[in-house]
């Protein structure tokens, strides 16, 4: 019995040192607002890893830092060019995929994160990708993805960046995020993991809100809430703007 005892209790004391690792985060704005001279916005995530046991030796911790704005379904179309028109072929639909998601890190992710704790946390840019059905609609729907993948990040609005967050001591950390002017309006979900031998040991998670302010926010609503209003708006807005750029145009060939 007694060796028994010893046994379990070598099991037990790694998986106690781990759980005295918790994460105290938070962030320098929890809202952000859209408005007519909006070039986008930095967030500081910071914290602090909270022990009740001295580190345990070994392997070091790392962490990892994940914004994410709203998701949406959407279709990837492949173009291909005919008789010197370019049209839609083939599309492979898009069960969900974030308007916004940033990865930043204190090393290198393929280092510092299991493909098990990736699959179990959807941590990565793919892994927040949902795209069940899409092998049915298309033999190379892996394709697809790619390219949303490699469009999404040309526009930056998909970012990896290793090794950017700064960890002191094993014990304060802090990111700095920017989020870029063509916001999708919504919530952000913030998460935060720490790691030790690609195995998340604790994660914890924030909101950023993002709304439009002001004559946008204003447009947004009449544009949903009474659309007939807001085509007409939109239409008088338009001639109004031809009938002045004609007239300037007369005013000048005088």
């Amino acid at each position: 019995m007694i060796r028994l005892a010893a046994v379990l209790l070598a099991l037990l004391l790694p998986a106690a040192a781990i759980a005295q690792e918790s994460i105290v985060a938070g962030l320098s704005q929890n809202r952000v607002s859209i408005t007519a001279d909006f070039d986008g916005s930095e967030i500081l995530i910071y914290g602090a890893v909270k022990r009740d046991a001295p580190a345990p030796g070994g392997a070091p911790l790392h962490v990892i830092v994940t914004v994410e704005g709203p998701s949406t379904p959407l279709i990837v179309r492949r173009k291909e060019r005919q008789f010197g028109i370019w049209i839609n072929r083939d599309s492979v639909e898009i069960d969900r995929a974030p308007s916004f998601y940033a990865v930043a890190t204190t090393g290198f992710l393929n280092d510092i994160l299991s493909e098990t704790e990736n699959l179990r946390h959807q941590i990565t840019i793919p892994r927040a990708i949902r795209a069940v059905g899409a092998v049915d609609q298309a033999a190379d729907a892996p394709e697809f993805i790619e390219a949303l993948l490699r469009i999404r990040t040309e526009e930056d609005r998909y970012r990896l960046a290793e090794r950017t967050v700064h960890f002191t001591e094993s014990t304060l950390f802090r990111a700095d995020v920017i989020l870029p002017a063509n916001l999708t309006e919504g919530p952000y979900r913030v998460r935060i993991f720490l790691t030790r031998e690609g195995k998340v040991v604790d994660h914890i998670e924030r909101r950023i809100n993002v709304r439009k302010e002001g004559l946008e926010r204003w447009l947004t609503t009449l544009s949903r809430e009474q659309p007939l209003i807001y085509g007409f708006l939109s239409l008088f807005i338009a001639v109004a703007a031809g009938w002045g750029a004609s007239s300037a145009f007369r005013l000048i060939r005088r």
